[in-house]
């Protein structure tokens, strides 16, 4: 299984990836669920991916290979972000097309999710998250941030954290911390992490980061986030209802 988070915010988008890929206890695998499209100056656009392994890399590839066709419709000649997202929708239909009665076949489903956005020159960011139909939402000012994979251990803090005037800095902080949850609860979502925070208007990838064990910054959060909730704990008055 996977965990994946993105979030939109005035500043710009925060997209969050774990990496470990779970067929059994003895079975544990490392394969990046973050995938980065970019015309520098012209417009960036990420993919986060979760469900079966071979579905995702399957859509993702067939994007990746017609931005290398010349003369095909692309993420790089989309004219806008709902353009792109559309596009991305009809990959995931192709695939399914191909695949998904032999998948069935053999007992496995068609199974994944996508989180996609990004920005084109002339607008603004935008983020959308896909179903395995193909069909997809964007994300608004009510509903700023999209997880697939197994989003309920870190939903918590994202419901209490964000929303308006967090800087990318402090959104991506917030994620981290959502993903540490979702790591100490579920075995199947683990280290390395990829960490991308994209600057609304740069048009080009400044900051992405690939976060491992020997992380100290995300070793020490881990550390300072599970004490802080411990003293908080000790500090809450107890119930009190049969005194």
């Amino acid at each position: 299984m996977t965990y994946c988070v993105a979030i939109r915010n005035e500043a710009g988008l925060v997209f969050l990836s774990d990496s470990r890929t779970n067929a059994g206890v003895d079975q544990i695998n490392t394969f990046r669920k973050m995938h980065v499209f970019e015309v520098p100056g012209e417009r960036v656009m990420v993919l986060l991916t979760a469900g079966n392994l071979s579905v995702s890399q399957s859509v993702s590839s067939s994007i990746r290979m017609s931005m290398q066709n010349t003369g095909e419709k692309s993420l790089a000649s989309c004219p806008n972000m709902f353009s792109a997202a559309k596009l991305v929708g009809e990959a995931v239909r192709k695939v399914h097309q191909r695949d998904a009665e032999s998948l069935k076949e053999f007992g496995i489903e068609f199974n994944v999710s996508l989180i996609f956005g990004g920005q084109i020159k002339g607008e603004a960011p935008r983020l959308f998250s896909h179903y395995s139909a193909g069909n997809f939402i964007e994300a608004t000012d009510e509903t700023p941030f999209f997880q697939i994979g197994e989003s309920k251990y870190g939903k918590p803090i994202l419901d209490r954290v964000i929303g308006g005037g967090l800087t990318l800095e402090e959104t991506a902080k917030c994620a981290l911390i959502s993903m540490d949850s979702t790591i100490k609860s579920n075995l199947s979502v683990g280290l390395p992490l990829d960490l991308l925070c994209y600057e609304r208007d740069a048009l080009r990838v400044t900051k992405h980061k690939l976060i491992d064990s020997k992380d100290d910054y995300f070793a020490s959060i881990r550390v300072r986030w599970a004490d802080q909730l411990k003293k908080v704990f000790n500090e809450l008055p107890e119930p009190g209802y049969w005194s």
